[in-house]
């Protein structure tokens, strides 16, 4: 448990010491924000830092920060070090200052920031990547959740062909067209703070319910390969470096947080509210996605004999094992987040905890499409004053996403394909807005600060592309091959970017 708590601190303590920074740096004044400059009623909304807190958590925090963690934590006790020192210097910036940047420029959104701060070539390409992105999100918001309800919760099957996954499916459905149309006041800051307690107080749960029972955590110090799993071997095999960081994603660092931080500021009361409404909510499910890293190795500990999970490598690959019904079955990572509640909480607790965990995806698909909607909007200057409107955009777009729905589940390798295109363009999202953060500075007579954003530039340059270069969802390249082109990539980025960044502030002097 000590590395785990030392994570602990460095993520809360690391938190409370660069979120000031990075206020100081961005320097948010009391000037009037869009939520009262342009006023509409509908996205343009004054709401309480408390809710839109909670809401702009709900929007950043899918099955990312459980479903990632749980398998993540395979490579060993580093991942309790490398969450909390990846969230507090790169995610939360990431956050925070995309957040801000649209805030500042009237509520703009990912689009109007990557057209103001690059070129209209970035920009285009930006959008079609952003668009698929957001459809691939809704798609898989609807499949996980539906999913985790209908064998974790109603203990139906889930297969394809049931009626009681579609009805799921059609329910969570109905509720993202509904929030997705009417305004954001109505539906969301209304029931998101719900959501966002349940979500919090599962995720405490779980956090206190690991002491309470005890759980055995490996040590980075120690031995990693304990009678449970040979941490230390899938670290030494596994490909730490690219794969860790896009497998746990967004505890970490999410592109798609930056779309959501752009809805938030059009309903920001206050600059000053920034760094409690996009810095400490990214904070937050940094100590959501340790808590799951936690609980997984505590279950893998106790083994499937005890009630908890055992690996075994099939077919070249580790999976997990439950004990059903008397034998030792393979599971998904869904049933992992099952186990955890239930061994943790008991069935009651455990019940709610699983109430928290379906809202996550939930409450970041609906708005997922809602930026979706908003984006075609302002690319084509559509006017959305009235719900007839916005129903006429949204609903060729649900269309699309029950489309890729549909093949993702009679597809027998749909929905692994469809998460790893999704794990990978969300990171790849996040090098827009961090190019994007970095120029503004420069423009903005922040350059000595531009540090900030070009460390995690780097880092994720050369995580995606190494990533996509060497799976085989990609081009398939050997490992070597893979690292080399993604440093020349790397290279290549940055030095556009600085130049990019340098050109702009000349321009703004002159």
């Amino acid at each position: 448990m000590i590395t785990f708590i030392i994570g602990l601190v460095i993520l809360i303590g690391g938190g409370l010491l660069y979120g000031k920074f990075c206020e100081h740096v961005f320097g948010p004044d009391d000037r009037e924000t869009p939520a009262y400059t342009k006023q509409d009623g509908v996205d343009y909304v004054p709401m309480k830092t408390w809710k839109n807190s909670l809401i702009n958590l709900l929007n950043i925090a899918g099955t990312g920060p459980i479903l990632g963690p749980i398998q993540g934590i395979l490579f060993g006790p580093i991942a309790f070090l490398t969450i909390p020192i990846g969230n507090v210097i790169g995610g939360a910036m990431h956050d925070y200052m995309s957040g801000m940047i649209c805030t500042r420029d009237g509520g703009s959104q990912m689009p109007d920031m990557i057209k103001k701060y690059t070129n209209k070539g970035v920009y285009y390409l930006y959008a079609i990547f952003l668009s698929v992105l957001l459809l691939l999100v809704g798609a898989v918001f609807i499949y996980t959740p539906g999913d985790i309800a209908s064998t974790q919760v109603f203990g139906f099957s889930g297969k394809p062909t049931a009626v009681s996954t579609w009805v799921i499916y059609s329910v969570i459905f109905v509720y993202y067209l509904i929030a997705t149309v009417f305004p954001i006041d109505k539906i969301i800051g209304r029931i998101y703070p719900i959501f966002g307690c349940i979500l919090v107080l599962s995720a405490l749960g779980i956090f206190f319910g690991m002491f309470i029972k005890g759980y055995s955590l490996v040590e980075v110090w120690n031995n990693w390969n304990v009678p449970a799993f040979a941490y230390g071997d899938y670290f030494k095999n596994g490909h730490f470096i690219p794969i860790f960081f896009v497998t746990v994603a967004c505890g970490i660092l999410s592109g798609f947080h930056s779309t959501q931080t752009a809805l938030i500021s059009r309903t920001l009361k206050s600059e000053k509210d920034g760094r409690m409404t996009f810095y400490n909510m990214m904070i937050l499910e940094g100590f959501i996605a340790m808590v799951w890293a936690a609980g997984t190795m505590g279950i893998i500990a106790l083994g499937a004999e005890n009630g908890g999970v055992s690996m075994q490598f099939v077919d070249g690959t580790w999976h997990y094992m439950m004990n059903v019904g008397g034998e030792l079955t393979q599971v998904s990572a869904t049933s992992v987040v099952g186990a955890v509640c239930k061994n943790l909480l008991g069935p009651v607790g455990g019940m709610i905890a699983m109430i928290g965990v379906i809202v996550l995806p939930i409450t970041s698909g609906d708005t997922a499409l809602r930026a979706l909607r908003l984006q075609i909007s302002d690319i084509f200057h559509l006017k959305q004053n009235n719900n007839a409107k916005r129903l006429a955009l949204a609903a060729p777009i649900f269309m699309l996403v029950y489309i890729i729905l549909i093949w993702a589940k009679f597809d027998s390798n749909g929905f692994n394909t469809l998460w790893r295109y999704f794990a990978w363009s969300n990171q790849t999202l996040s090098l827009f807005a961090l190019s994007c953060i970095t120029i503004w500075m420069f423009m903005n007579r922040k350059s000595k600060y531009a540090w900030m954003p070009i460390i995690p530039l780097i880092f994720y340059s050369f995580v995606t592309c190494s990533y996509i270069m060497q799976q085989k969802i990609g081009f398939n390249l050997p490992w070597g091959a893979a690292y080399g082109v993604s440093a020349v990539f790397t290279a290549v980025l940055i030095v556009i970017v600085l130049l990019t960044g340098k050109k702009r502030a000349a321009a703004a002097q002159k």
